[in-house]
């Protein structure tokens, strides 16, 4: 028979320095992929045709993205588990299992809410929020950062963006 959920006080913290790191970690590439600015060479094909060299995608700033989204996902990974330790240790009953985390840092951000929401009546949105933003924020960057870099790439194909 699986443990009831008993209510927290008040003077529980429901939040802390791990889930904000888990909402909040997500922005760190979106601010690296303002670095990831790739140039495009074109080559002449064996046909006589003209191609993108797909090389040229590979900048360091390309690579410094790839990385940086292992780490984060790694460093998300374990910050959930540190969050889940805290919420036990304040007397939260079978919090969200940490290992959600492996499928999506945000998946483990809606499920400790559902907990939590449950455990402190009143409390506990405040992550969800913050990953809504973090999402949209990214979301808005990269829109205005693809159309430069479509427009980028119209120019140097020689296509008229207005035409």
């Amino acid at each position: 028979m699986p443990l009831q959920r008993v209510l927290i006080s008040n003077q529980t913290p429901v939040y802390n320095p791990f889930i904000w790191a888990i909402t909040l970690l997500p922005l760190v590439i979106t601010l690296l992929m303002l670095t990831w600015q790739p140039e495009f060479r074109f080559i002449t094909t064996r046909q006589g045709g003209t191609t993108v060299d797909p090389t040229s995608i590979y900048s360091p700033g390309y690579f410094l993205m790839q990385a940086a989204g292992f780490v984060i996902y790694g460093l998300s990974v374990f910050f959930a588990y540190l969050d889940r330790q805290r919420l036990a240790n304040s007397g939260v009953i079978r919090p969200f299992h940490w290992a959600w985390c492996f499928l999506s840092p945000t998946v483990y951000v809606i499920g400790r809410t559902v907990i939590v929401r449950k455990v402190a009546l009143g409390r506990g949105l405040a992550p969800i929020w913050a990953m809504i933003g973090t999402i949209v924020v990214s979301f808005i960057v990269f829109g205005i950062w693809m159309a430069n870099f479509m427009s980028q790439i119209y120019s140097q194909v020689g296509y008229s963006v207005n035409a």
